[in-house]
């Protein structure tokens, strides 16, 4: 079984990105800038965080980092995104979700301009991707699409199924992999069925959030799996998918961690200097 490796895809990218960065930096005389909020005290959202602030500086990019206290209120950090808006030196607006549970991670976004959305989760970015017109991608489905075209493997006419329907992975990933000629089936929790549907596909991407849910059993011989998901057990980190029954049955699949993962910052990272390109050009 190929082992569709991330990390690797990702410190190619990575390389590109950051010689992307140098020349805007030569051409400006500025960084591109992205503003990561962060409210409350999520473990694991500090260490997205932490992880994100990380590789901005390895890519030349400057990041501003703002840690909101749990009791922020709505009408306090409205305040701060409508600052970030404005101010010249940001090009990427960045809210780590989830938010605390009386705030609304809908009201937020939307309250991100549009053009300084760097996770592309804006009414209008999803719009322009599903009009086939992408300003920028959502994170972790771009990355899966790239981690597949670095591996050859080819997704036009292809039978893919999504496993999940979230905004920020399930749907985008679909929307994607129909861009890229695939004939897509997307599964979801109201699925009667899904190991039915999952063992006609081609390309299985996981997305459910639930780990450990499928195995062998539930993909077709050579089959390629992508394991979006990621959890903590008492027995370390796994995805949506038990990566060691497939070593035998299916062709190539991501693991977890080391998968799909290490992708996930580096489009951010993408979408923040894509961001900042038209920004810059525009002014």
């Amino acid at each position: 079984m190929l082992v569709l490796n991330g990390k690797a895809v990702s410190e190619k990218k990575r390389a590109d990105i950051k010689s992307r960065v140098s020349l805007f930096k030569g051409k400006y005389s500025r960084s591109p800038g992205l503003a990561v909020v962060i409210v409350g005290d999520d473990p694991a959202s500090h260490v997205y965080v932490k992880n994100k602030i990380k590789s901005c500086e390895e890519v030349g990019i400057v990041s501003f980092h703002h840690q909101l206290d749990a009791q922020t209120t709505e009408t306090e950090l409205l305040a701060l995104i409508q600052k970030l808006n404005g101010d010249k030196s940001v090009d990427g607006i960045l809210v780590q979700l989830p938010l605390p549970p009386h705030l609304s991670a809908d009201k937020i976004v939307a309250a991100i301009r549009p053009d300084k959305d760097a996770d592309g989760l804006t009414v209008e970015n999803m719009g322009l991707l599903f009009s086939g017109k992408p300003r920028v991608v959502p994170c972790t489905p771009r990355g899966v699409i790239e981690i597949l075209k670095y591996y050859d493997i080819s997704m036009a006419g292809k039978n893919c199924v999504v496993v999940g329907r979230s905004q920020i992975v399930g749907r985008p990933m679909a929307q994607l992999l129909l861009l890229e000629d695939a004939t897509v089936t997307v599964a979801h929790s109201k699925t009667p069925d899904v190991s039915a549907i999952t063992r006609t596909a081609d390309i299985v991407v996981v997305a459910a959030g639930r780990p450990r849910m499928l195995g062998a059993d539930d993909f077709k011989k050579n089959a390629v799996v992508v394991d979006v998901g990621i959890h903590r057990l008492p027995d370390g980190l796994c995805g949506d998918v038990r990566f060691e029954e497939l070593k035998s049955h299916a062709h190539a699949a991501t693991p977890v961690p080391g998968g799909v993962g290490p992708m996930t910052i580096t489009i951010l990272l993408e979408n923040t200097l894509v961001l900042a390109e038209k920004l810059q050009a525009g002014r």
